[in-house]
């Protein structure tokens, strides 16, 4: 039989066997069908003398990445960029180099302690039933394990544990930190890199200290969090007027401790639903930070009353425009209720190392309940441009920690009600020649202007009150 006479047979064989199993599928009954299968598989079973594992990207109904998956992911990143013949690639560590991984349905071998064991990349597609002019696919991502059965016992204990350790490690050398927005119930990220750090944070020495280890020690008390009975995270509240640093303090936190920032614009979630949502999809080792809080929504039921009928006229018009309803639709119903179940009620506990972060400039339109402690552990208030803070200022933007002029500056900022963000904007360079005299001049003269406006707003405030204690001694 030459080669084209056997093709030939094996095709007809091969539609013979896919013509039996249509005719199987379709009229044998289902209780019998599934008796043959599962022992068919028995069969298999007996015969087959290797074991699988799948360990599938997403856990919990699609709610959070699995750590198993992720360490996996990493482990297999030095092997694959050796064996795999089609690679994914990454950007590392502050942009210096790129990490590689194996692509979708590539396998890899190793050995390890006399055990053959390859690792397979796997993905499943399935499309979502919703109606959209632009479908979305759903993907299923999964590594699969595949060993002789005599190492059982080595895999399962030994060898397991031995990827989650190396996999972790090589995740922490290779982490490139990121700066995660929220769109509707979605994160998006790009890499962060802000340098702002507690050297360069405008701030008195004794709080900034204070706050360094406030957040040292919050990172490593897992145990002492297990032991109380508590979720591992803590809150801040930053409160204080525009351009007093609460951004950049943030920023320096994430950089300190090493955290991803989630910048979680509450106006663009739904409900709070969508909000639980977005607290699940989070990672470990985060800050979740809500910028201007007093402004986000209307969470503290003070004016509810007062707009009320003001809404119902307004969704009365909305009715009657075009395009009312889904503006109607789309607004945001988050509650103060569901706000302090995400900070800390029973969803708040899912992931672990976690800052929350509000920032204010008007604390006192804050509602008791959202940031009394145990919600907002520690309040931190970043106030006017003290001459400690001028002093970090003047070392970051002019390289200088003493001059002839800082006892005048100490004077008038003692007098003068400044942000961090004025100083430093007078602290800029003026001009090609690198003088800083002229900025520490600059910024006298700015001092002293507003020295005398606020002395003369003060003199018009009191001139008032002066001339009716004269009138009624004249009465």
């Amino acid at each position: 039989m030459n080669s084209r006479e056997m093709f030939a047979s094996l095709g007809s064989i091969i539609a013979s066997l896919m013509f039996v199993w249509a005719l199987f599928q379709q009229y044998f009954p289902y209780q019998l069908r599934n008796q043959i299968e599962k022992y068919s598989q028995r069969l298999v079973t007996f015969v087959y003398p290797y074991i699988q594992i799948t360990f599938h990207e997403l856990t919990g109904e699609r709610l959070m990445r699995s750590e198993a998956y992720s360490a996996i992911e990493n482990y297999l990143s030095s092997g694959a960029s050796t064996q795999a013949k089609r690679l994914k690639a990454d950007i590392g560590k502050n942009n210096q180099s790129l990490v590689l991984s194996m692509d979708d349905h590539e396998e890899v071998a190793e050995e390890f302690k006399g055990a053959k064991l390859w690792w397979a990349s796997g993905k499943n597609i399935s499309k979502s039933q919703s109606l959209s002019f632009q479908p979305v696919t759903d993907e299923k991502r999964y590594y699969k394990l595949t060993f002789h059965k005599r190492h059982r016992e080595l895999v399962l204990g030994t060898y397991l544990n031995h990827v989650m350790k190396e996999g972790k490690a090589i995740k922490v050398k290779n982490r490139q930190r990121k700066l995660y927005t929220n769109n509707g119930s979605y994160w998006s990220h790009v890499v962060f890199e802000h340098p702002a750090t507690f050297q360069t944070l405008a701030l008195e020495p004794e709080k900034k200290e204070e706050i360094i280890d406030d957040l040292i020690t919050f990172s490593k008390a897992e145990e002492f969090f297990a032991r109380i009975g508590r979720a591992w995270k803590r809150g801040y509240l930053l409160y204080g007027p525009p351009g007093t640093g609460k951004s950049t303090m943030i920023a320096a936190m994430a950089n300190l401790l090493g955290y991803d920032l989630y910048d979680l614009e509450l106006t663009a979630v739904r409900d709070n639903t969508e909000l639980r949502r977005l607290l699940i999809e989070t990672s470990s080792k985060s800050i979740i930070v809500i910028e201007d809080i007093d402004c986000s929504l209307d969470l503290t039921g003070q004016r509810r009353k007062k707009e009320k009928k003001e809404d119902e006229e307004e969704n009365k018009d909305q009715k009657q425009k075009p395009g009312g309803g889904e503006r109607e639709a789309r607004s945001s119903q988050v509650t103060l209720s569901g706000l302090l179940n995400f900070i800390d009620g029973l969803w708040s506990a899912c992931g672990g190392e976690r800052l929350i972060v509000f920032t204010t400039n008007h604390i006192e339109k804050l509602d008791p309940a959202l940031i009394r402690k145990g919600r907002m552990d520690k309040h931190i208030e970043l106030s006017y441009c003290s001459f400690e803070a001028f002093k970090v200022l003047a070392k970051n933007y002019l390289r200088i920690e003493s001059h002839h002029l800082f006892p005048r500056i100490g004077e008038l900022l003692r007098d003068v009600k400044i942000t961090p963000a004025d100083v430093a904007e007078h602290l800029m360079p003026k001009s090609a020649s690198g003088d800083y005299e002229v900025q520490l001049k600059d910024l006298i003269e700015a001092l002293e202007t507003k020295r005398e406006e606020e002395a003369r707003k003060i003199e018009a405030l009191g001139k008032p009150e002066a001339d009716r204690t004269k009138t009624m001694h004249e009465s």
